[in-house]
């Protein structure tokens, strides 16, 4: 098994290339699901740690999938994909370009005791431009497997930067399962995929490791394989909402007789209801499934669209986000890909630069600034922050035993704020005169 580094434009052109089988709507879609708050929405770790993903903390943040397969024999293969963002590692500057160095060493030990199996590999990545080594969406894919006997395994992902000397680590305990002749593998969620016929061929796909699936974009995948069959089966496949109703069903149909059968089911994500999805193969007793969330983007994930409208209130005011606020439901998914592309500084790249620096924004507002009562981003400090970003000089000009005053003060944008906290507790405000200059640069640089 090679390790695989992709852009997330490749595999998005990928996805149209490969699938059968087309989904057959159930009923009718449920309203948005709405148990996420706003600062989970933000926090990325415990939403994908939720959905079963392996997640790293900083210094070097990153979400990490292990797919099970049939391997040679009677053993495993345990795919293990990780998803990584351009920002967190080193870059150095070289030729025209930049280019960062990182390694990946994933373990597998048995839960039992025993000798463990372990893969390491060392990976560059190379980038044209400044802008480049800044992208916070999944801009690095790296996969590998280990060949695994069936049982209980402890599965752990190590990334370091071997520019900066850092490192971070997840780990998760899986029940790696085994695959007799008339079973079927639980989906996976995919970029791209290549069938195979043979146990001991290569495995051909390339993971979503995340799966997160962005709603109103492009078809999502699900790769299963069969083995070997005795003869012509049909397998039910069901995608339910995190209230068991059903949205979409399909039925996979293999011919048999083959040592390993392979079929792709395909989706289009806005035919879902935005939030987690479940996607089920198989009939009683043995079942199998497979998480994923619908989200506006796949870069940060917000997947109720009233929240989203009420996270974009410190983004640039236009027609498209106004259309937004009073979109009926079944205009969403339409209006939503007008406002993305019509705020997209970048058409030739993958990401919305202007949404992803927004949101990134919010995300750092909120660790940031503490303690008021409210998340960070609906502060005064964090609605500054949010919309004209980090200031370069922050002081504390509080005149003696008096109120205590804050001084931001933005080099670029000649701009000084104050905010004071006249109570005592610890809640600053932005004072009018600090409030009518801010929003004369705001008017300037939007």
């Amino acid at each position: 098994m090679h390790p695989s580094r992709v852009s997330r434009c490749a595999c998005t052109a990928l996805i149209l290339l490969v699938g059968c089988g087309s989904w057959g709507r159930v009923g009718t879609q449920p309203p948005p699901a709405q148990g996420e708050t706003l600062t989970e929405i933000l926090d990325l770790g415990s939403i994908y740690k939720r959905i079963g993903r392996l997640t790293a903390p900083e210094p070097i943040p990153f979400v990490a999938d292990a797919a099970f397969l049939a391997g040679p024999r009677d053993s495993t293969i345990a795919l293990l994909g990780v998803s990584l963002e351009n920002r967190y590692l080193a870059f150095q500057r070289e030729g025209g370009g930049f280019v960062a160095h990182y390694r990946v060493e994933i373990t597998g030990a048995p839960a039992a005791g025993g000798a463990s199996v372990s893969s390491a590999r060392d990976q560059t990545v190379r980038v044209a431009s400044f802008l480049e080594t800044q992208r916070n969406d999944e801009s690095v894919l790296y996969q590998d497997g280990l060949t695994l006997a069936p049982g209980d395994w402890k599965l752990s992902v190590a990334v370091t930067d071997q520019g900066a000397h850092r490192s971070s680590r997840a780990e998760r305990s899986y029940r790696v399962p085994g695959f007799p002749p008339g079973s079927v593998s639980s989906p996976v969620l995919t970029y791209q995929s290549k069938g195979r016929g043979l146990r001991a061929t290569p495995i051909g796909i390339i993971l979503n490791p995340r799966g997160t699936i962005a709603y109103g974009g492009d078809t999502a995948m699900a790769y299963i394989e069969g083995y070997s069959l005795p003869g012509p089966t049909l397998v039910p496949v069901r995608l339910l909402d995190p209230r068991d109703s059903l949205i979409l069903e399909d039925t996979l149909r293999y011919v048999g007789g083959r040592e390993v059968e392979s079929a792709t089911i395909r989706f289009a994500p806005d035919s879902a209801p935005l939030g987690e999805l479940r996607i089920l193969v198989g009939t009683p007793p043995r079942v199998d499934s497979t998480l994923a969330i619908v989200s506006f983007s796949q870069g940060w994930v917000v997947s109720n669209f009233d929240e989203l409208v009420t996270l974009l209130r410190y983004f640039p005011s236009s027609r498209a986000l106004d259309s937004l606020r009073h979109a009926p439901p079944a205009e969403r998914g339409r209006l939503w890909k007008v406002f993305y592309r019509g705020s997209d500084p970048n058409s030739m790249t993958p990401g919305n630069e202007a949404l992803d620096l927004y949101f990134g924004r919010l995300a750092q507002a909120n660790v940031q600034i503490r303690g008021e009562g409210v998340p960070g981003w609906r502060t005064d400090r964090g609605e500054v922050l949010v919309r004209v970003g980090e200031p370069d000089e922050v002081f504390d000009a509080s005149p003696g035993n008096q109120a205590r005053i804050i001084r931001w003060s933005y080099t670029q944008y000649q701009l000084t704020l104050y905010f004071t906290d006249e109570a005592g507790f610890g809640r600053y405000r932005i004072t009018p005169a600090s409030r009518a200059e801010l929003e004369r640069v705001v008017a300037r640089i939007s």
